[in-house]
């Protein structure tokens, strides 16, 4: 930690202490935990809401910003930078009560989101459909891979592909009975490379090749008849914790 840019941290001796004393001097309740990087340059700052993780902080190296991310659900739903502790606390605290996304935008306006963190706010189904809408604009602007095309598209006209959480890893299409990271790999396929055949996996990074076929129509059907009978929409939260 570079005194000269947090003389602030360096007099209370980790990001952690200042963090606590900024708070009280404030007269705002934070609880600050253990960050990643150790008490000196990370901390956390906990939240009342059970899904919410601790926001997360992290100082520069190099010049002055505290960098804040919110995860929830295997989901980053708040990212941003400020070089103001005071406005970390302020993040914290409205992280912690449970503001929704907007509000904590329209708050602290360093503060960002994506489209991904908003449809998880609105529900897995709405996820669901954003990750099925964001592959085809994708498929659509490969137009020189065709495979890829075909696959995205005979996945997404059969409804028990459709209801899951789709991604894609080099190009191998994935299918997740949940919407967090780690996803819960139900099954995968891989598009045709130079006269390769579409090939369906258990996952999209394993080694092993359950089936192959000629056509994504093909691919798609052996891929269905892999996934579990009583398998459902894909649900909020991680392989690890759903819910």
């Amino acid at each position: 930690m570079d005194s000269d840019l947090y003389p602030d941290l360096a007099a209370a001796g980790s990001l952690a202490a200042a963090l606590g004393q900024l708070a009280a001097e404030l007269g705002t309740d934070l609880t600050v935990v253990p960050g990643d990087w150790g008490p000196l340059v990370s901390a956390g700052i906990a939240s009342s809401v059970p899904e919410r993780k601790p926001l997360s902080v992290h100082i520069g190296a190099e010049s002055r910003w505290f960098r804040v991310s919110g995860w929830s659900r295997g989901v980053e739903l708040i990212t941003g930078a400020t070089p103001d502790l005071a406005d970390v606390v302020r993040a914290g605290a409205a992280w912690g009560q449970g503001r929704s996304l907007r509000e904590l935008r329209a708050e602290l306006s360093f503060l960002r989101s994506s489209r991904r963190a908003e449809a998880d706010e609105r529900g897995p189904a709405a996820v669901v459909e954003l990750q099925w809408r964001t592959m085809r604009e994708q498929a659509a602007e490969e137009p020189g891979f065709t495979g890829f095309g075909e696959l995205v598209e005979a996945a997404h006209a059969e409804p028990r592909l459709r209801q899951l959480h789709v991604f894609s890893s080099h190009w191998t299409l994935g299918f997740s009975s949940c919407t967090g990271y780690p996803f819960r790999n139900e099954v995968a396929i891989v598009p045709p490379y130079g006269g390769s055949p579409f090939r369906v996996k258990r996952h999209p990074l394993s080694d092993e090749v359950l089936e192959e076929a000629a056509t994504a129509e093909e691919a798609v059907a052996l891929a269905v008849r892999r996934l579990p009978t009583d398998l459902g929409p894909a649900v909020a939260g991680t392989a690890e914790q759903d819910g």
